[in-house]
């Protein structure tokens, strides 16, 4: 199907189209998983976005764009949307390279209103502000973090034109005053008086500082009863609270902003997962979901492994239960690392700070520096935004933060924002920080043991899901500082090295040669354990290095700068690391196929490097 023109329709066959769009939502994501109730609530607002704006010039930004669903569907992928989120199907996130409706990539929240900005600074310089206006949808959520207010701060100076639309679909900025808000709302919206305001201000310029201080007072006293105080005074317009489902009150006020040649928020309330009963108005269940069935809103059946983080929240439970000074945070994803139970039974210890990495970061350092025993849990690819703090803010001082990284390594559907693999790299550079990684339900015990009684800053990262089945191995053995443990111990030239989930991974693929091959649990990647390399390169000159990190500056590379400081220069070391290069999203095994990492392509790969 091309793309849809909305341009000509009646307000009643945009309203028909709303519910095609949700049916077609909800029909793909319950087979695929994806997100769903915060692209069902924006539906409305997507729609007239299109009837009003031009996404093929003014540039559409959607913030962390989850919730573009709608806008995917009418810019020419209606068909392609059956294969949302699927290995070489089309993104869950916009992406300029599968469509020039896309503006931006994005993944990570917060970024709408600075790239509106930029975005609006370019449309000046070209001269091109009669012909094309930045058009952003942030969600509530997404306005507490820091970013928004870099970018509303020098928004609001510039004054630079450009339309925000506020997705409210959980909590209002300030809470409504009933009737009269929304009567002054809607007032303040229309046309008649946007060229009043204007009107007066030109008309009090004439009459001196008495009738500008009057005419202020007025306005200011208008909207103390309304939510918008804040972005007036920071000199940005503000429209609403608005029903964010009423097509014609929409096109009306996105008509309005569109003229005014100024900054204006439109702030929306919408209702999450809007057309289907089951998650209206649900919080996070509904926010991003795997297969579920239709009728029932029932989950598929998963995998009865337990999972990393299921297994991460248990022991960190069990260490607040005897330690009062086991501390943590989480931003704004207390489920997703397993946080909600701890954030439940001990809410004056655990924290969930909203989506503010940087804050989460800084304030476990303060934490440290009072006495306490912080964990710090975010997933690997969000942690990248707090990489100052986790410098300046925590290691600088070497206090005692635990950083627990969730979802490192591939994460499957969510692609290319979302994998977790460049933690290793980063944090490797940093002074002070110790880098371990557990391989299973036990050692995770022990690394987590390891960690409470550390007197300094450290990381420890596991995978999506469960860990990959170690169970034939040796048991694992208590975490020392610096110390790996050796698994299987061969003669012969070949050593496997594992890290984390790639311990796994490497038991596995030794599986698969005719050969038996050594086997080390590497723990540490930072320190290294010195002493056993240099025992094992006595014994072995041919190592292969299993981990869940990108090769630029990962395990494989640590171990090779080793290396090269010892002057060991007979041992050969080959990465099975990922490649230098941004990973697309699509089914875990699928994307670990297309990179060559199954173990039956590892294998493979190491025979014919044998022979």
């Amino acid at each position: 199907m091309n793309k849809i023109d909305v341009k000509n329709m009646s307000i009643s066959e945009l309203e028909a189209l709303c519910a095609d769009i949700r049916e077609r939502i909800l029909s793909v994501v319950s087979k695929n998983g994806g997100h769903l109730s915060s692209t069902l609530g924006a539906t409305e607002l997507i729609v007239a976005m299109h009837k009003v704006f031009d996404s093929k010039k003014d540039p559409f930004i959607f913030d962390v764009s989850h919730q573009s669903y709608a806008h995917k569907l009418l810019t020419g992928r209606w068909e392609a949307f059956e294969t949302l989120r699927q290995f070489g199907g089309i993104c869950g996130y916009t992406k300029p390279s599968e469509s020039e409706d896309d503006y931006f990539v994005a993944g990570h929240s917060s970024t709408s209103i600075s790239l509106g900005v930029g975005a609006a600074k370019g449309i000046a310089l070209k001269g091109e502000q009669d012909e094309r206006i930045p058009v952003v949808m942030i969600g509530d959520g997404s306005m507490t973090a820091g970013m928004v207010y870099e970018a509303l701060n020098e928004l609001g100076d510039r004054k630079y034109p450009m339309v925000i639309i506020l997705n409210d679909n959980e909590m209002s900025i300030a809470k409504p005053i009933g009737a009269v808000s929304r009567m002054l709302s809607s007032a303040m919206a229309s046309p008649f008086y946007q060229r009043f305001k204007k009107t007066t201000e030109s008309f009090v310029d004439n009459f001196g500082e008495g009738a500008r201080y009057i005419a202020k007072r007025m306005e200011e006293s208008l909207k103390l009863v309304t939510p918008g105080i804040l972005f007036e005074e920071m000199g940005i317009d503000y429209i609403g609270p608005v029903d964010g489902h009423n097509l014609e009150q929409l096109i009306d006020i996105f008509e309005t902003a569109k003229k005014l040649g100024k900054p204006v928020i439109i702030h929306a309330q919408t209702i999450k997962g809007k057309g289907y009963e089951i998650a209206e108005g649900k919080e996070e269940k509904w926010h991003g979901v795997g297969p579920f069935d239709l009728s029932s809103g029932n989950a598929a059946k998963k995998s009865s492994a337990k999972s990393a983080t299921q297994i991460y929240s248990e022991i960190l439970l069990e260490l607040a239960k005897k330690d009062e000074k086991v501390v943590g945070a989480t931003a704004a994803m207390p489920s997703g690392t397993g946080l909600s139970p701890l954030l439940e039974k001990y809410p004056e210890r655990f924290w969930d700070v909203a989506i503010a990495e940087q804050h989460a970061v800084t304030s476990m350092a303060a934490l440290a520096r009072e006495g306490f025993k912080p964990f710090c849990t975010i997933y690997s690819t969000f942690l990248q935004r707090a990489y100052d703090q986790v410098i300046h803010d925590t290691c600088l001082m070497d206090l005692p933060v635990v950083f627990a990284l969730d979802r490192a390594g591939i994460v499957g559907e969510d692609g290319e924002t979302h994998q977790g693999v460049f933690d290793v790299s980063f944090l490797r550079a940093i002074p002070n920080m110790t880098l371990f990684a557990p391989r299973d339900e036990k050692s995770f015990h022990q690394a987590m043991g390891f960690a409470h009684t550390f007197e300094h800053p450290c990381s420890l990262r596991y995978p999506r899901g469960a860990f990959i089945d170690t169970s034939n191995l040796p048991e694992s053995q208590p975490f020392e500082l610096g110390k790996s443990q050796l698994l299987e111990n061969y003669e012969g030239d070949v050593l496997f090295i594992g890290y984390g989930n790639g311990v796994g991974r490497a038991a596995q693929t030794a599986k698969l040669l005719d050969e038996k091959v050594s086997l080390l649990d590497l723990r540490f990647v930072k320190p290294l354990d010195g002493d056993m390399l240099r025992r094992m390169a006595k014994l072995h000159k041919k190592w292969f290095v299993f981990s869940d990190t990108s090769k630029m500056g990962g395990v494989a590379s640590a171990i090779l700068e080793f290396l090269s400081e010892e002057n060991i220069k007979d041992v050969a070391v080959v990465s099975f690391e990922y490649d230098d290069c941004f990973i697309t999203h699509g089914n875990t095994k699928l994307v670990e196929e297309s990179l060559g990492l199954l173990p039956e392509q590892l294998a493979q790969k190491i025979k014919a490097s044998l022979a």
